[in-house]
């Protein structure tokens, strides 16, 4: 045994200085100066100064409170910062853009938003979720391109000054250029844009009537250059897979919210769509829906399609590509191959090559069930599946698979019974009135932190979660009653636009907070704001009139003497998609009444996939909660929102949990080596660099969405201690 742990050992060593020997003679992923390392998007460090035998003594290096340390402006971040010239740039949970030393943490200058000074034309308080910032720089030109709500900045790099030159006094509004009434719809890119040459690409977070469009504007004036048009226009492909012929003219989302991967040398950028409005109810959208739930491959420089693949036909489930593909070459019987690998909500990878598209692994497409209590829904009859990998996340559930585990008698008994009452068994259940459990969950499996490539093995890792999800739809009945109170109206109206994720009781549901009591947050006129402006995961509301904003105000801040004034606004909507003939109530977790998953463990998982040959190189439970740990209940795993980051130094680390840990692990076997306790979860990605020959590793600690878990604002950064 003490022979094989030297062996072990010494192989340890000699691929660590092999490593090292790579790194020093191949200066590429080296620096972080694109969210996810590079362009690629396989979130892989070269550096190998911090490595398997010394990760232990890994200490915090510097924490920069990006909003003063001030508790009232603590909220989540998912921004995996960039660092360029020795300069880390990031967004605090209020959206301040910020520049700082990257070895000290000590801040140069931060641009506000919200700050009508500094920015006269442009100022806004919305507070949109934010997962990184692009960098261009052209000879002394440096500039960060950075979005908050439907606004794109570009800011000096060096001073922290918008560039007056770009768009209008330094931003542009990114609800022109769409083909419709900018007044009436809501976009906010929650990504960051993508630099090819002189040109940023930008998609990002829209309503149900915002087309998500994939759009490139000039990088010095702001132009909008080119336009790709997700439900495709007459004439255009795809536009044959929607029955509704014209779908284009007022249907939203089918947007890349997950933000983009660029094959710099070919030109091809590479963009994950999500699903098209509606999320769960597709009676009125019939067809496979082209660009919805696609990896799309476009050429960056016209915005042209060279190819598309569909991952979900006809979604019903939300199950969005949720995170840019990794650009990898994989080896496939002797010969190297240019490769594009996408992780999916499903918990499957698909691998294509790069300029073809033509599957590296085949993909078959299976009879799923269709049979629905839906109205005029017709879902899709096969779903496409790859024959290898395996699916890194469960797709069927019965009811040996409940959790016995962390749960008493009467709760078992109980989870039973939900179990028993609601349609469940396999991926693809169609959605329906007594309610169907949604496994993967509209979260993953895969989620938008992404998989990791280690491009000198091709091994991929990715994080997932197995938390399942109950879908419930209730029949939408439009209100025949012609003279209404602003309470009348204003609890239909939340009906239609907001029980989906408040819950009918106003509640909150799943990662949604609960609204009973917000009128003492708010006041009305605070209140309409937040409707037009949206926050973090909730879009804004620009297609509604000001009359049903005010009686959903009325409604939610019980506000008794608007609350009996009669409705003047419109009865029904006249333009945007058909009213949904369903709602769903809320987005519901399959809970214990513990509060644990229904499901028994694991409930969050790494995965250790090898892209050469498709088979699985390990498997961990992924988290844990210290009260289960207690009890002796071996760990489980939890729900994870953040991606890794993998380094020549055989290490692979990740936050992402709710437990507020920061992990390193052997990634070559999956052991744990280092867990270090954050201020908050580092719900995000860490990034990679070397500052004077000295390697740091950062991440953002804003904490979780999840309820009752601990906010904060610090980037937390760790080093080896000096000699």
């Amino acid at each position: 045994m003490k022979c094989k742990k030297s062996v072990f050992f010494i192989t340890e060593i000699l691929l660590m200085i092999l490593a090292c020997c790579s790194c020093t003679n191949n200066e590429k992923y080296t620096d972080w100066k694109v969210t996810g390392g590079s362009k690629e998007n396989i979130r892989y460090s070269a550096l190998t100064q911090i490595d398997t035998t010394n990760v232990n003594q890994l200490q915090i290096a510097w924490v920069y409170k990006s909003e003063g340390g001030d508790s009232t402006k603590f909220g989540p971040m998912q921004c995996n910062p960039i660092i360029v010239n020795n300069v880390l740039y990031g967004v605090s949970p209020k959206l301040k853009l910020f520049a700082v030393d990257a070895a000290t943490g000590k801040e140069f200058w931060h641009f506000d938003a919200s700050d009508s000074i500094n920015n006269k034309t442009w100022h806004r308080k919305s507070i949109n979720m934010n997962r990184g910032v692009a960098y261009w720089e052209e000879g002394e030109d440096q500039r960060i391109i950075y979005t908050v709500g439907p606004v794109a900045f570009a800011v000096n790099a060096k001073t922290g000054k918008l560039i007056p030159t770009f768009g209008k006094d330094g931003g542009i509004d990114l609800k022109e250029g769409l083909g419709r009434d900018k007044t009436k719809f809501f976009v906010a890119p929650t990504s960051p844009a993508m630099i090819y040459k002189n040109l940023f690409i930008l998609s990002g977070l829209v309503g149900d009537n915002t087309p998500g469009d994939i759009r490139a504007f000039d990088v010095k004036t702001g132009k909008q250059k080119w336009i790709f048009h997700t439900i495709p226009f007459p004439g255009e492909p795809g536009y044959e897979t929607w029955e509704d012929t014209t779908a284009y003219k007022y249907f939203g989302s089918t947007n890349s919210w997950a933000g983009f991967s660029l094959d710099e040398k070919r030109g091809i950028l590479f963009a994950p769509t999500g699903n098209p409005t509606n999320d769960f109810y597709g009676g009125q959208r019939l067809g496979k829906g082209l660009y919805g739930n696609c990896l799309l491959a476009l050429n960056a420089a016209t915005g042209k399609l060279i190819w598309h693949f569909q991952t979900v036909h006809h979604d019903v489930w939300d199950m969005d590509v949720p995170t840019p593909p990794a650009l990898v070459t994989v080896t496939r019987n002797g010969e190297k191959i240019d490769a594009v690998a996408q992780t999916t909500k499903t918990g499957l990878v698909f691998v294509f090559d790069r300029e073809t598209g033509t599957p590296l692994f085949p993909i078959e497409e299976r009879p799923v069930l269709t049979n629905t209590n839906l109205m005029k829904e017709k879902l899709w009859p096969t779903q496409p599946f790859p024959v290898l990998p395996k699916p890194f996340a469960r797709h069927t559930l019965t009811e040996n698979d409940l959790n016995n585990v962390s749960t008493s008698d009467s709760s078992y008994e109980e989870i039973k019974k939900r179990y028993r009452a609601s349609r469940a068994g396999n991926i693809f259940t169609p959605p329906s009135t007594e309610g169907t459990i949604i496994l993967p969950g509209y979260d993953g499996g895969g989620e938008w932190g992404g998989p990791t490539v280690d491009p000198k093995t091709n091994i991929l890792y990715v994080n997932a979660s197995e938390m399942a999800w109950v879908l419930t739809m209730v029949e939408s009945k439009p209100e025949k009653q012609k003279v209404r109170t602003n309470l009348e109206a204003g609890a239909a109206l939340y009906s239609r636009y907001c029980m989906g994720c408040h819950g009918p009781e106003r509640l909150g549901g799943g990662d949604y907070p609960g609204i009973i009591g917000v009128e003492a947050k708010y006041n009305k006129a605070q209140f309409n704001e937040l409707l037009s402006t949206g926050r973090r995961m909730m879009p804004g509301f620009n297609n509604l009139a000001k009359e049903e904003k005010d009686a959903i105000t009325s409604f939610i801040l019980n506000l008794k003497d608007e609350q009996k004034k009669t409705y003047t606004g419109p009865e029904q909507k006249e333009d945007g998609p058909p009213r949904s003939l369903y709602d769903f109530t809320g987005y519901n977790k399959f809970l214990t009444k513990e509060g644990y998953p229904a499901i028994k463990p694991p409930w969050g998982t790494l995965n250790a996939i090898n892209l050469n040959t498709g088979e699985y190189v390990w498997k961990i439970p992924f988290g844990e909660f210290e009260e289960l740990k207690k009890r002796g209940i071996p760990t489980t795993g939890r729900e994870n929102y953040g991606g890794s980051v993998v380094t020549a130094g055989g290490l692979l680390f990740i936050g992402a949990t709710g437990d507020g840990k920061f992990r390193a692990y052997n990634k070559r076997t999956g052991k744990l080596l280092l867990e270090a306790n954050l201020p908050a979860p580092g719900v995000a990605t860490p990034a990679v660099y070397s500052i004077n020959g000295k390697q740091y590793i950062v991440i953002a600690c804003g904490g979780s969405k999840w309820k009752g878990g601990v906010n904060g604002d610090s980037y937390v950064a760790f080093s080896l201690p000096d000699l």
